[in-house]
């Protein structure tokens, strides 16, 4: 299978498709043009060649060949919702410690609107410096602090929006807006799943609720269903609904969903542009297979006591993160693509978004996380997964060095400048690249947008993101925009 998805061929110097769309033959043509750019249905292109299996249905999750060599087979994104401190965490401002208190001249943008000035809030955490590499780590990560020779840091990130919902959605899906697709529906789109039993793209959530905006958040968006994500539970039935019903042999659920595929394929062959029927077909064998494989991959039973421990499943305080981060080391060992898990749930206490008193929020999020990231990075290291699994870090936006109110220690959002950090998958250990202002208040240096860390999971994964396109509304559509983007490549 050829990808990018824009054929070989073109005519008067316009591909194929655009010449279809461009002239306008007949409005029934029009979905089948758009079914033909689909990651499922029906594929006119073959590998290096145009044309060749015009008509012929691929299964959409089937693995596909990436544009070049890649360095991860998967990603694991750790999504601390509500957006964590980076200059209480990783961002060391040795200013902000000495003006304490004292109200100052500086710009910000939040929640509460747009600012000249403020008082300061120091860190009330010291920060030390670890590793070979020497990299700055808040009392805040005792444990990664010891993985610090691994991570890149990305302390200039910048996105567009200073509110949860639509910043979420940019982290996401690239875009403010809904109705896109999300990263992991990319990832799908673009690579399959080297598991045809598991889905290619898992979220789990925390057990205090999902993010704001839900689903929007794992949405595939204008793409076919197959590649939105789908939620996995830690404990209990992994999938809701997944169980075989009561009563019913696993003989004759085979024969039903036969007989199923039989009357769906049949009316399909007449309505190629019914993209959402091939996705169904595909979504019912798929949960089949599930059944078995689902329960087996979430069971940790197996696992050492010493493994365990080293996620902190043994201490009430980290287990269920510790578990979700267990759970993913053994969905990617599994060839799941896209592994990405929350921290943080839909109201302001249970997620990092600190607008009152920052010492006790975050005292609380690092201290339910910090030991089972640690332990993840450990684990998949000595098991030889860390070089081809890409771990990612951060929130939708960090927070700013002033309070938001007159009295307390709390922090406003701030997209203007914050910091993210990567490991594994080709990514260079014990680095940091860009900086903020001297009081962390925004991105001064090697400013970089959520689109350049787009391109960068991408680019790790053999993706060339202004080639991984998805044709809709007369658009080749990317992940990163028209305009392109980058990656990171100081970090690579």
């Amino acid at each position: 299978m050829n990808l990018p998805n824009r054929p070989r061929g073109s005519f008067c110097g316009r591909t194929r498709r655009e010449f279809i769309w461009q002239t306008g033959l007949g409005f029934t043509s029009l979905g089948l043009v758009d079914l033909l750019s689909r990651g499922g249905g029906f594929f006119p292109e073959a590998d290096g060649a145009d044309g060749g299996s015009a008509g012929s249905y691929v299964n959409p999750m089937e693995p596909r060949a990436p544009h070049f060599a890649p360095k991860a087979k998967s990603v694991i994104f750790l999504f601390m919702y509500g957006g964590p401190s980076h200059i209480d965490t990783f961002d060391y401002k040795p200013d902000l410690f000495r003006l304490d208190g004292k109200t100052i001249a500086v710009k910000t943008k939040g929640r509460a609107g747009s600012r000249n000035e403020g008082r300061i809030v120091g860190p009330k955490w010291k920060f030390r410096q670890h590793g070979e590499s020497g990299q700055w780590v808040s009392d805040l990560f005792p444990h990664l602090a010891g993985c610090v020779d691994d991570l890149a840091f990305i302390k200039s990130m910048t996105a567009d929006s200073p509110l949860h919902g639509s910043a979420m959605l940019q982290m996401n899906s690239g875009k403010i807006l809904s109705g896109s697709p999300c990263l992991g529906s990319w990832v799908t789109y673009g690579l399959g799943s080297e598991n045809e039993n598991l889905p290619g793209f898992v979220v789990m959530l925390d057990p205090v609720g999902g993010p704001i905006s839900g689903a929007k958040n794992w949405s595939s968006g204008y793409m076919p269903s197959t590649y939105q994500g789908t939620i996995l539970r830690s404990q209990g039935d992994p999938i809701i609904d997944l169980s075989r019903p009561d009563g019913m042999s696993d003989a004759v659920q085979r024969r039903l969903i036969d007989t199923l595929n039989e009357y769906n394929t049949d009316h399909l062959a007449a309505r190629p542009d019914q993209s959402d029927l091939a996705a169904r077909i595909s979504s019912f064998e798929l949960a089949y297979k599930m059944q078995m494989a689902a329960p087996e991959a979430t069971d940790i039973r197996g696992e050492t006591e010493e493994t365990q421990e080293l996620y902190g499943i043994d201490d009430p305080k980290t287990e269920n993160f510790g578990r979700r981060c267990l759970l993913a080391r053994r969905l990617v060992e599994r060839g799941v693509r896209f592994v990405q898990i929350y921290a943080g749930g839909a109201h302001n206490d249970d997620n990092w978004d600190a607008h009152t008193d920052i010492e006790a929020n975050h005292n609380f999020h690092c201290g339910r996380t910090d030991k089972p990231i640690a332990g993840l990075l450990t684990d998949l290291k000595r098991r030889g997964l860390l070089d081809e699994t890409l771990i990612v870090w951060g929130g939708e936006f960090g927070r700013q060095p002033t309070a938001e109110y007159e009295k307390g220690t709390g922090r406003d959002h701030n997209a203007y400048g914050f910091t993210m950090w990567m490991a594994g998958g080709g990514v260079k250990g014990g680095t940091s690249v860009g900086e903020t202002d001297d009081l962390g208040a925004a991105a001064v240096s090697d400013r970089f947008h959520v689109k350049h860390l787009h391109a960068t999971i991408l680019n790790q994964l053999g993706l060339d993101p202004d080639r991984l396109s998805f044709f809709y509304g007369g658009l080749d559509q990317t992940l990163v925009g028209v305009e392109g983007a980058d990656p990171i490549r100081q970090i690579i």
